[in-house]
């Protein structure tokens, strides 16, 4: 035993002779554990709220800079005939383990050519493509103006549309709603 009155542990202590530790002793340990473990989670709760208040606030500040942005650009004449051109971009697919290169013009030849035959009444004229939707053409002058495109990919994800589409303005508009009305 210890001055403390606690039995000492080792190899040649038979366990069976050692007595019992205090149960007041044991109730002291066991509250002593339950008012840390709950101070701890306390304090870690606090900083987390803090730091979810904090990154609410600068979302909230990003947001409203974006509407002034968007406002702004909304207010300069002649930019809604501006248009918008895209490079392919290199895309890295992996397949059966193997590293292969297409562009993004590839993907989409593929991709249209197994979705099957399309309606003969839809032809390439009808189709409104996502640089020409006016819902799209707006991010598009945003991007073409500099503005970083996280931001406008957020801003699209909060209206309701694919930001992907950012990447293929040549491609159609989704769900057939860029249908050009004949006149």
């Amino acid at each position: 035993m210890d001055e403390d009155g606690l039995p000492l542990m080792g190899s040649g202590i038979d366990l069976t002779k050692v007595p019992a530790i205090q149960q007041k002793r044991t109730v002291a340990f066991l509250n002593q554990f339950v008012v840390h473990t709950v101070q701890f989670l306390n304090r870690f709760s606090t900083v987390c709220e803090e730091k979810l208040a904090d990154l609410s606030l600068r979302i909230q500040q990003i947001e409203t800079t974006l509407n002034i942005l968007d406002a702004k650009l909304s207010s300069i004449p002649g930019l809604d005939d501006v248009t918008f051109e895209v490079s392919p971009v290199n895309v890295t697919r992996i397949t059966n383990g193997t590293h292969s290169e297409a562009t993004s013009e590839q993907s989409q030849q593929n991709s249209l050519q197994d979705s099957g035959p399309q309606e003969s009444e839809v032809t390439p004229e009808n189709i409104l493509t996502v640089a020409k939707d006016p819902r799209y053409a707006r991010y598009l002058k945003m991007v073409q103006v500099g503005v970083p495109v996280m931001a406008i990919r957020n801003k699209m994800i909060s209206e309701g549309l694919d930001p992907d589409l950012l990447e293929r303005p040549d491609a159609p508009v989704p769900d057939g709603e860029g249908e050009i009305p004949r006149n």
